[in-house]
């Protein structure tokens, strides 16, 4: 089991501080655990402290009074997410609730923001991270409005292995339908029916509590249309997708 020091010294922005920083902010930092349902981050109370999965899942995501919801991304081991909102004195404007039982490590707002003030190498760490964090949401927009469900699936699955928001990710991503689900909008049903749409086409492999990505870059680039004849740049649905326009 990977600990809360491990973790931390393993993450991507370590590497931009000296040794005697690092060495504070593993000091300042502590864990949490937070059982399935639990929340990471709650919309609405104050913005205290960047959080980073240890081990687990937490998804990202607004709730309407009607009940109805929206789920961002899930930030999965090894991703760290919140620096936006610490980047300005406020509070919370999403919801970060643990999918699976989960541990996070909590760096205070007071430890982040003085590396924002006394280290550049942070800062470059920061303005890389938040822009593939936005490339992610530019996607997600895209996604939702541009394509049908397997390919939702598809971009979605391929968005938790961005080396540059999840270090850690392998070939291999613990989710299971229901969770791939709720992070692509799409009902469980409909995400096994994606799944093995994108299984024979070879691009995964669904095993049993996960999914092994076998090419990423197709993955990356599914689009859920059938490749035209001819050269022709028109693009022609597969049978029983719809696809929604801006």
């Amino acid at each position: 089991m990977q600990t809360l020091e491990t973790m931390l010294r393993a993450s991507l922005w370590a590497a931009t501080l000296t040794p005697d920083e690092l060495d504070r902010v593993v000091r300042e930092s502590h864990e949490r655990r937070i059982p399935v349902g639990g929340s990471a981050i709650r919309c609405g109370a104050p913005a205290d402290q960047w959080i980073g999965v240890i081990e687990g899942l937490v998804k990202m995501s607004v709730s309407q009074r009607d009940g109805r919801l929206s789920t961002f991304t899930g930030v999965t081991a090894g991703g760290w997410a919140g620096e936006g909102s610490l980047l300005r004195p406020g509070i919370w404007r999403y919801d970060g609730v643990a999918v699976r039982d989960t541990r996070i490590a909590c760096v205070p707002r007071h430890t982040f923001e003085r590396l924002v003030s006394t280290s550049l190498p942070f800062n470059r760490f920061l303005l890389s991270h938040i822009n593939a964090r936005l490339s992610l949401f530019i996607g997600l927009v895209e996604f939702d409005r541009l394509l049908g469900p397997d390919a939702r699936v598809a971009r979605c699955l391929a968005s938790l292995f961005d080396p540059d928001l999840y270090p850690q990710a392998g070939s291999y991503v613990q989710l299971s339908q229901e969770e791939i689900g709720l992070l692509s909008s799409v009902s469980r049903q409909r995400t096994n029916q994606a799944l093995h749409t994108l299984e024979r086409a070879g691009l995964l492999r669904v095993e049993f509590g996960g999914v092994i990505v076998l090419d990423l870059p197709a993955l990356r680039a599914y689009s859920g249309v059938a490749p035209p004849r001819g050269g022709c740049d028109v693009k022609t649905p597969l049978p029983g997708e719809r696809g929604r326009a801006l």
